[in-house]
């Protein structure tokens, strides 16, 4: 195995394969498997996957055979990740499943050297899959399960360095009392063994290390996909994000018409392909203004404008944003007409108001906002009409010199009384 972390796969298959040869003719199917499996590791490495399947399934199967459940968990694992490599995505994502489960049966949750090997395939092929908020989770499992695994690696490595260090020093002791030239003889080899040692657990560990790291960069920039920056290095720093109160922000929901009655047309691929394509081009015009995506609940999506850092453009940006996302749709809807699909249309609603902004939960955490102002901007949303944008009076004070509105009455809101509303012109 030191000959495959120095990336010497040649030497590595050598010895793996005499090994295997002796473990096959004591009749050892355990030690074949496991065998099989770092050999098929190997070939993955060299991205020979036409070799490294055979490999790879025969330690699965031994595994199974032989109710070895931390070794299959892994080796499904493992597998799976190798036919994501192969574009297998949905029979990867089958594999991680099943190797998710037998975790959760054996509860192996902090068994670290498994955990830290199967979430982070887990969280690819989710991602493969397009479910991308199981993905970002299992990102965060995996980031955590590396740094711990780190940690533990740490704590033997140094243990072992000292007790190495102990006993050389303790027997050097004991040889000084027989004879002063024999004891430095004895001193002088055991020094140099002590420095080949320590110098071969430093490489393995600095190796390892710079392995980890590369991992915990991945998963640094899953959590920037998941959180704004300032709070993803807020709950880095401290462990936990503290909830914050912004006076004045801009918040926007979206929604399709007849959305449920739409689905049930369409097959489960052709829907989640049609919403990804919407979400994927109004994360883009969102970015673009400067403007944070909250969530998504099944066809609704929810930004704000003006956090996690306020400013002072949020009511303009959140409405030029909506304008770009109906023309987007308009689009969509011709497109969808010529190719003689269904089509889709889409209400916009925004209000401008004070929130609190934060981290809930500790599995799967999410960052929300809550407020009567998120409560109003859905009944501006469910109020409006497709193809508009419905904005709310307070909305209205910040654009009404740059964008043309017209007055369309009032709405009833609960503690709230009655709110105007205005339809923003569609420019363009």
């Amino acid at each position: 195995m030191c000959y495959s972390y120095l990336q010497d796969f040649d030497s590595s298959n050598y010895y793996l394969y005499k090994a295997q040869d002796y473990a096959t003719k004591k009749n050892d199917e355990i030690w074949v498997g496991i065998i099989s499996g770092n050999i098929g590791n190997n070939y993955v490495k060299q991205k020979q996957f036409d070799k490294a399947i055979p490999l790879i399934k025969k330690n699965l199967d031994l595994s199974r055979k032989h109710r070895l459940m931390e070794d299959l968990a892994v080796s499904l694992s493992e597998y799976g990740a190798l036919l994501l490599m192969k574009n297998d995505a949905k029979q990867a994502l089958s594999l991680q499943l099943e190797s998710l489960e037998i975790i959760k049966a054996k509860k192996l949750y902090n068994r670290y050297g498994v955990t830290s090997r199967i979430y982070p395939n887990t969280a690819k092929a989710y991602a493969a899959n397009g479910f991308m908020a199981l993905a970002y989770s299992y990102a965060d499992s995996a980031f955590k399960a590396i740094n711990l695994l780190e940690s533990e690696r740490n704590m033997v490595f140094v243990s072992g360095v000292q007790h190495k260090i102990d006993i050389e020093k303790h027997t050097a002791e004991l040889q000084k009392k027989e004879a002063e030239v024999k004891q430095q003889k004895v001193y002088r080899n055991g020094l140099i063994a002590g420095i080949a040692v320590v110098l071969m657990f430093a490489g393995v560990f600095f190796f390892q290390r710079n392995k980890i790291k590369k991992s915990k960069q991945q998963s640094d920039a899953l959590l920037l996909n998941i959180l704004p920056a300032e709070v993803a290095e807020e709950l880095k720093a401290k462990g936990m994000a503290e909830a914050k109160q912004f006076e004045e922000v801009t918040v926007m929901f979206t929604d399709f018409k007849g959305f449920t009655q739409i689905s049930e047309r369409l097959t489960p691929a052709e829907l989640v392909a049609e919403i990804d394509a919407c979400f994927k081009a109004f994360d883009g015009i969102i970015t673009r203004h400067n403007i944070e995506k909250i969530k998504t609940i099944g066809d609704s999506y929810m930004c704000v404008g003006g956090l996690p850092i306020a400013n002072s453009t949020h009511a303009h940006d959140v409405v030029r944003a909506a304008i770009e996302i109906q023309h987007f749709m308009h689009d969509h809807f011709q497109k969808r007409l010529q190719s003689g699909k269904e089509p889709f249309e889409m209400r916009i609603g925004i209000h401008t108001g004070s929130v609190v902004a934060g981290i809930v939960g500790i599995k799967k955490f999410a960052y929300d906002i809550w407020g009567d102002t998120v409560n109003i901007a859905s009944r501006m949303e469910s109020s409006g009409e497709e193809g508009k944008i419905n904005i709310s009076g307070e909305t209205y004070k910040f654009v009404k010199d740059e964008f043309t509105c017209s007055y369309r009455g009032k709405i009833e809101a609960k503690n709230k009384g009655e709110i105007d509303m205005y339809f923003v012109e569609m420019e363009g």
